[in-house]
């Protein structure tokens, strides 16, 4: 299987720059024919959470004009990283991950569940209340969103609810890099899986973003580890490793549930 990782530089407020990158990633993308393509968290707006009622995605609209006509097109599933999305009945703004397989039907909408206070997102944003679990061709694929990979619990969930391959969108900052790797190897090594950790580049409002994005397999392995700049990651990976890995130490069967 074939990943393209999109590390992107994200123009904050600038929706109508953010989407024209995008495109232009996508058929960029397309060069190496990648089964999936996956972009970072909130790449259409960035961190523009006050101006969301100009910039946000009304009813994810835009979004799903470009990945589901690009996805149909060119045979490919689009894990479309998080949009600053925004309902135009009720008003709540998300931070919303949609994705759509090769035929560029939409297979779930994810709203990130754990909203960051440093980044005011209580203030803005409405959390979501329902996992993000969807199935690429016989394998199940878990998401998270960011600041929801400090939260093991989640994982332990995704898993237990068949996820082979736990996909993580951030626009995770440059001063807290460390906690980034070291959580990113954590999870794939605790839940026996392929972590594929894509985070965007570039500064914004002072705050630099490292991009270092990540595919780590299910023994813990970095196959990669990207550097600061926009650009496109290709990795390929073997998702029966997952089951070979469980076998060799089934941690699943030795968990006690009877005692935590």
């Amino acid at each position: 299987m074939k990943l393209a990782l999109v590390q992107m530089d994200v123009q904050i407020g600038e929706p109508e720059k953010n989407y024209q990158k995008a495109q232009h990633f996508l058929k960029e993308a397309m060069a190496q024919n990648p089964d999936m393509i996956i972009f970072p968290e909130m790449w259409n707006t960035g961190y523009a959470l006050e101006q969301a009622d100009e910039v946000a995605d009304i009813d994810g609209k835009r979004t799903r004009e470009l990945f589901s006509e690009f996805a149909k097109q060119h045979h490919v599933t689009i894990v479309g990283g998080s949009v600053l999305y925004k309902d135009s009945q009720s008003g709540d703004v998300t931070n919303t991950m949609l994705v759509f397989d090769e035929k560029g039907n939409e297979v779930i909408r994810y709203d990130k569940l754990h909203l960051f206070r440093l980044m005011d997102e209580h203030l803005y944003l409405k959390a979501g209340n329902a996992f993000g679990l969807f199935d690429y061709k016989g394998t199940t694929v878990g998401t998270m969103i960011c600041y929801d990979l400090r939260f093991p619990f989640l994982f332990r969930k995704l898993v237990g609810s068949g996820a082979k391959l736990l996909i993580n969108t951030a626009q995770w900052p440059s001063a807290r890099v460390d906690h980034w790797r070291t959580l990113v190897i954590s999870r794939a090594i605790e839940n026996q899986s392929y972590m594929i950790a894509v985070n965007r580049c570039g500064t914004s409002r002072d705050t630099a973003f490292p991009g270092n994005s990540m595919v780590v397999d299910p023994w813990g392995e970095v196959l990669l580890e990207g550097d600061s700049n926009e650009q496109i990651y290709f990795v390929d990976i073997d998702l029966a490793k997952v089951d070979a890995i469980r076998k060799r130490i089934p941690v699943f069967d030795d968990q006690r549930f009877d005692l935590y």
